[in-house]
């Protein structure tokens, strides 16, 4: 009897705290389907009444949604794909090579993962100043291209990785490179999975950089565009349909990918365990 009761009031928390996070997401999609009037008048209900879809007809007629989410794709795919390739050779290279400053510049990189992101706005700005990069596709590519925390993670993964793997591959000839694309990379395919998650995630969710990376309306991302639905650029009117529904399109993307690769990533993660 007491197992039971313990397990219904665990089942009990953990309901209403999925509620709890839940219902904010809930109420954007209900308030994306509203009219304007009755988002207005009931912004808390969950329930549209009548069910309304001219809000995402304005968004890709009365907004430049369409060229923000042309740019957010160009982004994040670019700087996803970077982040991936050069966290793992960085990772790989800390992990494995051995050269003088090794551990120091492993250090270096650890002090730079605790600091804030907001404290390098400023120096960010005053580089792609400096470099003629400011206000371009460039600007908002080059410096996100390479991440602390996916070059930690790779390094972490590769440290776990016996160096009998490549023993055989270095028998046989194989340089450094060879090794690493053709033998190690493979396997760390969990970890590979996990860093194109974050990486995809944080680049399309991109806002800070943004700010001082670029000024021109043509080369807002979605984050920048929809922070300035919400500072008022649309004119009078609360208009929650229209900023809500453009604000569950941005979503719509890193959930798919989030829900797809996790799959894989639990798949993997298994595997490696049974053969562990």
């Amino acid at each position: 009897m007491r197992t039971l009761t313990s397990r219904f009031l665990g089942y009990a928390i953990l309901i209403f705290f999925s509620l709890v996070f839940l219902y904010p997401f809930v109420i954007q999609i209900a308030n994306s389907f509203k009219t304007e009037a009755d988002a207005a008048a009931n912004p808390l209900s969950p329930i549209p009444h009548p069910v309304d879809t001219s809000s995402f007809e304005r968004i890709f007629d009365g907004t430049q949604f369409p060229t923000w989410l042309g740019n957010s794709v160009l982004v994040t795919v670019v700087v996803t794909v970077g982040r991936v390739l050069f966290g793992s050779m960085a990772g790989y290279a800390l992990s494995r090579l051995r050269f003088p400053g090794r551990r120091g510049l492993f250090v270096l990189l650890i002090g730079l993962m605790a600091v804030p992101p907001v404290v390098l706005l400023i120096p960010k700005f005053l580089v792609l100043n400096q470099l003629g990069m400011y206000n371009s596709y460039p600007a908002l590519i080059v410096p996100l291209l390479a991440d602390a925390a996916g070059i930690f993670i790779m390094k972490q993964f590769f440290d776990s990785v016996p160096v009998s793997v490549e023993e055989a591959a270095r028998i046989d000839g194989a340089g450094v490179f060879r090794t690493f694309w053709s033998v190690v990379l493979p396997t760390a395919r969990p970890a590979l999975i996990t860093l194109t998650i974050l990486s995809f995630q944080g680049s399309w969710n991109e806002f800070p950089h943004t700010l001082v990376s670029v000024q021109d309306p043509g080369l807002f991302t979605l984050p920048r565009g929809l922070a300035d639905l919400v500072s008022g650029s649309l004119g009078a009117g609360t208009q929650y349909p229209l900023k809500l529904g453009a604000a569950l399109l941005a979503t719509i993307p890193v959930a798919i990918i989030f829900v797809v690769f996790q799959r894989y990533f639990v798949r993997d993660a298994n595997e490696g365990a049974e053969r562990g």
